[in-house]
């Protein structure tokens, strides 16, 4: 399962091996024990990555023979891919920005996107220093 944090003014994105169903009922035993509200909706979610990124060759293969129901690649500019995924938004309800996106692709494309994620933080890190 992946699973995308947002908040005001960022995201970060952890691949997690609980099932997306035992985690999103966990969550709904949370919210309900400590009584905040929790609204869950069919969504999606995109974030870009460097178009350069060494393994991006090998998500597009896997996007076009595996996953093209989940994930969705598109050339934002010549330096960027925008990555689009289906599955669920998990939020209070509210219309800020905060809440929680998670989906189920394989493992093999979960581990890659999450890999390419990573790269593209440390290449982000390395250009603001």
């Amino acid at each position: 399962m992946l699973k995308l944090t947002y908040t005001e003014t960022s995201f970060h994105l952890e691949c997690l091996a609980q099932s997306l169903e035992e985690w999103v009922a966990q969550r709904v035993i949370l919210t309900l024990r400590v009584g905040q509200s929790l609204s869950v909706e069919p969504s999606t979610a995109s974030f870009l990555l460097p178009a350069n990124l060494p393994g991006l060759e090998q998500l597009k293969t896997q996007v076009q023979w595996e996953e093209r129901e989940i994930l969705a690649l598109c050339a934002s500019d010549c330096e960027y891919i925008e990555v689009t995924l289906s599955g669920s938004w998990l939020s209070d309800g509210s219309e800020n920005v905060q809440g929680v996106f998670v989906t189920t692709l394989s493992d093999r494309t979960e581990f890659l996107l999450h890999k390419l994620w990573v790269a593209a933080q440390a290449c982000a890190s390395v250009l603001s220093e």
